[in-house]
């Protein structure tokens, strides 16, 4: 547990977790390599861990998108939201998923001039337009990903994944969660490489 994870709450101690928890962290911790701040901070509020971890795993493993498109859609929402620890942990994600080194950066400060297909353009416009006015979005942004090849399903998904993740980045502003130093070099491998779609 990262006494750091978050600057406006109290990151419990090890021995104060429940035991589940602490399983669930330590196979992040092992997979990855670390445990991610956002773990240790979450794990104040026990039962909403296991809410939003619960619902954060349906997202990656019950899904028709690709993770590089969840990943997408994270570092998009997550730079709209200005959320450094969505931006900075989902980059890292995206960059790996993707193979595409310069690509988080794109989208987290302006998706519109990210090197996008038009479908993946039109996925961020509306995973844009549903953070920023979610009262304006109507049939119209249904058909629009409709129209350039989202299912139905894929579609449940998008909107799930941007629902979620503006919850994630509020929570993680108003506690102030700070990315772990990991996050920032993962992924960066060769810039050289062309990353456009």
């Amino acid at each position: 547990m990262n006494d750091d994870a978050m600057g406006r709450f109290p990151v419990p101690d090890r021995a104060d977790v429940p035991d589940d928890i602490l399983d669930r962290i330590d196979e992040e911790q092992e997979r990855a390599g670390f445990t991610p701040n956002v773990m240790s901070a979450f794990a104040y509020k026990p039962s909403h861990f296991r809410a939003f971890f619960s619902y954060h795993d349906a997202l990656i493993e019950d899904t028709t998108l690709e993770r590089e498109e969840i990943e997408m859609l994270v570092v998009t929402v997550s730079g709209v939201n200005d959320c450094l620890y969505c931006v900075v942990a989902h980059g890292a994600l995206l960059r790996i998923y993707a193979d595409a080194p310069k690509l988080a950066d794109q989208l987290a400060t302006n998706h519109r001039a990210a090197d996008l297909s038009e479908q993946h353009r039109t996925m961020l416009d509306v995973a844009v337009e549903l953070t920023e006015s979610p009262a304006e979005v109507d049939e119209g942004a249904i058909e629009r990903l409709r129209d350039v090849g989202f299912s139905t399903e894929e579609i449940w998904d998008i909107a799930s994944v941007v629902a979620v993740f503006n919850l994630s980045n509020r929570m993680a502003v108003f506690a102030d969660m700070r990315p772990n130093d990991e996050f920032y070099s993962l992924g960066r491998g060769n810039l050289a490489q062309d990353d456009g779609e």
